[in-house]
């Protein structure tokens, strides 16, 4: 059996994350969408993917799901969701220096029921990040 670091068998569904952050990254990529920063975290959590298209920064959810048993993958994005990640492209506009820049907020939703066919569905500006109260 693989063991992943500290002696722990390998976690299948870190595995399957890592597999849809790569393939939507691929999947953006070849959009013509640059790829600025992969699982930019702090203390309040992590973006999974922030990347430029055509001038707009864009923070990326990538959820991925072995079959849509439970749903949508983008149906995981909900409220607390959208609010932790505007607040972390809060911090992240402010740590960058990206004060003056669009933004908007996407998901891609990676269905790996079959790792060898895995169908990426882009959904660009998914959400609105809730007002400041």
């Amino acid at each position: 059996m693989n063991r992943a670091a500290g002696g722990r068998p390998p976690d299948p569904r870190a595995a399957l994350g890592q597999l849809g952050e790569r393939l939507a990254a691929r999947h953006l990529q070849e959009r013509g969408i640059a790829i600025l920063a992969r699982r930019w975290r702090r203390r309040l959590g992590e973006i999974d993917l922030v990347a430029d298209d055509r001038g707009t920064l864009v923070f990326v959810e990538v959820k991925t799901r072995s079959g849509e048993a439970f749903g949508r993958p983008a149906d995981a994005v909900g409220a607390r969701k959208q609010a932790r990640l505007a607040r972390l492209a809060e911090c992240f506009l402010a740590e960058h220096g990206f004060h003056d820049r669009l933004c908007r907020f996407d998901v891609v939703e990676v269905d790996a029921a079959d790792p060898g066919r895995a169908r990426v569905r882009h959904i660009p500006d998914a959400f609105r990040p809730p007002a400041p109260r």
